[in-house]
């Protein structure tokens, strides 16, 4: 072994991978050896004549940090005494609760069984810094699925009834994207649309989001990102027609279906960051069986969570993603909308009311204005309906009938 580095097989779940080297200083990928399967390479890494390609299975390990943006990183790295999120991704042995990759120190004799999250509790040591509440005594336990939790926004992981869950906090002077997640929740339930369910969890005066994972010990997250790595986007092709290529390349089943439920949703709540890491797929772990669309998860960045009161439901642009930058641009892949039944979401804006009365950080004004917005965004959401379902619009100027092309959900969207 050369100097400064530490020998580990990438393992998936129980399956051998490849021999790996870390470098001790930045505990990235410096060498890769012995190539064990090739099937079980994470998904979008290139190989090619049975090589695997390092900076891409680098970047995919670095992925698998803490990002570098998440609040209080900095302050937690310090009372942890770890000077990177990547050396805190090795002291877990790269272990997760969103996928069953690993890395086992090599001549260890490790096995998964051992040292999973999924059926092994786990120290509160790593999500309790996280949260600034420091660590329950002198000695601080690394192992923590906290330490692969991807995001921006604190948040940790915690065993509720024997469930692994994860809590999630809100951001700025409004903390709103705990409310926002619980609300989605709701939406989605009304609208029978396949959702992880969240709900509100109040500590100290701030309120968190709390979920139950949807990754059993057979299962992998597989994000959108990853997927799309698979295939080379030609440049006339767009984003969203990729994905739908990748997938089917996979035989992966109803993802039309799918994405035109997560597009209503984002468009009803205004979702500012719907990127492709927080969207995918399922598949099993052993068999490599993709089973479908993963429930829609992690929707907090939405109703002008960052935006002042006054901004609320005004026409000023607001970001969208992950295939078009413009809402209003965006609903139009919507390929159906006979699945979707509006009246469910009658008293909506109400329940959003209830849902944020007692908030310190959401005061009456902005409720208002988050209810009459919501209201409206049902109300738009309808028109763009209607429309879809009739097949033609009326031009006020001129009362002609014309045949509507822009909400069919077939035009070519060459622009991305």
């Amino acid at each position: 072994m050369a100097d400064g580095m530490k020998k580990y097989i990438l393992m998936h779940k129980n399956i051998s991978v490849a021999d790996i080297e870390l470098d001790e200083a930045t505990c990235a990928i410096s060498a890769i050896g012995h190539v064990y399967s090739e099937s079980h390479v994470p998904v979008g890494i290139p190989v090619k004549k049975g090589v695997i390609n390092r900076a891409a299975l680098n970047e995919w390990w670095k992925g698998r940090a803490i990002p570098a943006s998440r609040a209080g990183i900095r302050n937690a790295l310090e009372e942890l005494n770890i000077s990177t999120t990547q050396k805190l991704l090795e002291k877990c042995m790269g272990l997760s609760l969103s996928d069953q990759y690993w890395i086992c120190p090599a001549g260890s004799g490790i096995e998964w069984s051992q040292v999973n999250f999924f059926e092994h509790s786990f120290s509160d040591d790593v999500g309790n810094i996280l949260f600034g509440k420091g660590s329950s005594g002198d000695y601080i336990s690394l192992m923590s699925p906290d330490n692969t939790s991807d995001g921006w926004l604190k948040k940790k992981w915690k065993i509720i009834d024997g469930k692994r869950c994860l809590i999630k906090g809100g951001s700025g002077a409004t903390q709103q994207e705990p409310y926002n997640e619980v609300l989605a929740s709701s939406i989605m339930k009304r609208l029978d649309i396949k959702h992880v369910k969240y709900s509100l969890l109040i500590e100290d005066d701030y309120p968190y989001s709390v979920c139950e994972d949807f990754i059993t010990t057979q299962t992998d997250l597989i994000s959108a990102w990853h997927l799309m790595q698979t295939m080379k986007k030609q440049n006339h092709v767009s984003i969203y027609q990729h994905y739908l290529d990748c997938c089917k390349a996979y035989g992966i089943p109803e993802i039309k279906e799918s994405l035109d439920r997560m597009m209503v949703l984002d468009y009803l709540i205004v979702n500012e960051d719907r990127h492709q890491n927080n969207f995918g797929v399922v598949r099993n772990a052993e068999t490599l069986e993709y089973i479908g669309a993963a429930p829609i998860f992690d929707s907090g960045t939405s109703l002008w969570f960052d935006k002042p009161t006054m901004m609320i439901g005004t026409r000023s642009k607001v970001g969208c993603k992950p295939f078009k930058n413009d809402h209003e641009e965006q609903i139009k892949l919507v390929s159906s909308f006979d699945w979707l039944d509006l009246n469910a979401l009658y008293g909506i804006d109400e329940e959003l009311r209830e849902l944020v009365r007692g908030s310190l950080f959401i005061d009456e004004n902005r409720c208002d204005a988050l209810c009459k917005a919501l209201r409206s965004r049902v109300d738009m959401l309808t028109d763009i309906v209607n429309t879809h379902r009739t097949g033609y619009v009326i031009d006020n100027c001129q009362g002609d009938v014309t045949e509507d092309v822009a909400y069919s959900g077939l035009e070519d969207d060459r622009d991305q």
